[in-house]
């Protein structure tokens, strides 16, 4: 059995995609498409910068589905893939839901453009700069985090905002809670805990005016159900009614990915073979932390597109 999985922010880099609208037609349409559906050239800020520009939440999110919908579309009409046929599961990394959900068919390649710039405006805009961090912790497991999630908050916002893989969990709320996490996780023996470089703190209750936004957005946007189950981040399981979907992504802004669990789902379902879909190779290395029975493989450059058609 085979999992398609679908990278959230951080994977974004300047020149993603390029190589992919070089060596195929298809690719130049999504990445057209989504330029047009944003009203802006999109592809040129991917493929040129800068960098600073690209990162911005607004640009970050709908620029990755770009990559992992051009990436699906090659797939679709240069090999005849069928998703619904050949893979058995989709999930994706926060953002990725959405590229999971548009490869599943429930959201047209136009609206999950438009979705994610707001997604990225809503959640940038929902706490002003400086006030939220997140941090990477490394080396202790997510109940021991939640405890010290618990204990830092003292009054504030401090929780688990992913729980990525076994000893890989990211701490997210208040700027001065996370900090204090990060001392208590080093007191109770975490290797290392990392600030991260976000422009606002994800999947925390500080989110719930971004939820609210899309909560609007979501309700005025034309879905079908999906073409073959979607495991979701706050369930870490999967779903088919696009109803359950809609009120799950209002949800999953303000609720911690659980992607550990997601991964422990899809093995326990039978799947054997995972595939990164897009840029970056970060599930890939998530993946084979949750499961040493996963073989796992990205899908990012038309080499790798290459080789995974000739497989089939």
């Amino acid at each position: 059995m085979r999992a398609f999985l679908f990278p959230g922010q951080g994977s974004q880099k300047v020149g993603m995609g390029k190589e992919l609208a070089d060596a195929y037609a298809p690719a130049r349409e999504v990445f057209g498409t989504v330029d047009e559906a944003l009203g802006e050239a999109l592809s040129r800020l991917m493929w040129e910068g800068p960098e600073e520009e690209l990162t911005l939440t607004r640009n970050a999110q709908p620029a990755l589905m770009a990559v992992s919908m051009a990436v699906t579309e090659v797939l679709r009409r240069e090999g005849g893939f069928d998703i619904s046929k050949q893979a058995d599961f989709v999930a994706g990394h926060s953002l990725g839901e959405y590229s999971a959900l548009c490869s599943a068919g429930t959201f047209s390649l136009e609206d999950t453009a438009r979705l994610l710039r707001l997604r990225g405006e809503a959640m940038q805009r929902a706490v002003p700069s400086g006030e939220g961090s997140m941090a990477a912790v490394l080396g202790l497991e997510v109940e021991q985090i939640v405890e010290v999630a618990a204990t830092a908050a003292e009054g504030e916002v401090c929780v688990v905002a992913n729980d990525n893989a076994p000893g890989q969990i990211v701490v997210s709320g208040h700027a001065n809670a996370v900090s204090r996490a990060m001392s208590l996780a080093k007191e109770r023996g975490a290797k290392r805990s990392i600030p991260l470089s976000v422009s606002a703190p994800f999947h925390c209750p500080l989110m719930s005016p971004a939820a609210d936004e899309m909560r609007d957005a979501l309700s005025n946007v034309e879905t079908s159900p999906p073409v073959l189950p979607v495991v979701a981040n706050v369930t870490a399981s999967p779903v088919n009614s696009h109803a359950e979907i809609l009120n799950l992504l209002v949800e999953q802004i303000v609720s911690m990915v659980r992607w550990r669990e997601s991964m422990n789902c899809l093995a326990s379902a039978g799947v054997e073979n995972v595939v990164e879909v897009g840029a970056g190779s970060v599930l890939t290395g998530l993946a084979r932390r949750c499961s040493a029975d996963f073989t796992a493989t990205t899908l990012g450059t038309p080499d790798e597109i290459e080789s995974f058609l000739g497989n089939l």
